[in-house]
């Protein structure tokens, strides 16, 4: 079922498959950060830790890629190309994010595996933090996008 405003179409399967994919990214990083703010978590569960990382960066990829693949955006700017900057500068942000968390997923498999010097727990937790505060940003910039156009589509405050 589709529904239509005057410059908005929303697919409510898109949106609903959206809406779990953003879920269960949520909760991982829930996990992930539940697990870096426990003391010792480096030695008891690091294998457990590399595990979630991956599993999140699969699962940002294909909240991203669904943003993209559904023309998240396309309609609103269609009829508002003032947004249309925004827009592709967070789309942009979708590869900066993606590769910042498989870099952090690729050190911690590194660590996992032996393969590079050990990785400091601080450090890894940090670059974590800065992913985390960065995806948080970005998603709030594109709700505030979409509501943006959505409020001028139907006419909000007239």
């Amino acid at each position: 079922m589709a529904l239509a405003t005057h410059t908005v179409t929303v697919n409510a399967a898109f949106l609903q498959e959206i809406k779990e994919g953003h879920h269960e990214l949520r909760q991982l990083m829930h996990h992930v950060a539940a697990m870096f703010g426990r003391p010792g978590w480096m030695q008891m569960e690091f294998e457990k830790l590399v595990e979630l990382l991956a599993k999140m960066r699969d699962q940002l990829g294909m909240h991203f890629t669904l943003e993209e693949a559904y023309g998240y955006f396309e309609d609103a700017i269609y009829e508002a190309p003032h947004l249309s900057r925004r827009a592709e500068q967070l789309r942009a942000q979708h590869r900066d994010l993606y590769s910042l968390l498989c870099g952090l997923v690729e050190r911690a498999e590194q660590r996992l595996y032996h393969e590079s010097a050990p990785l400091a727990a601080p450090d890894l937790a940090d670059s974590y933090r800065e992913f985390s505060q960065r995806f948080h940003d970005h998603e709030s910039r594109e709700c505030a996008l979409i509501l943006e156009a959505l409020s001028r589509d139907i006419g909000v405050g007239d």
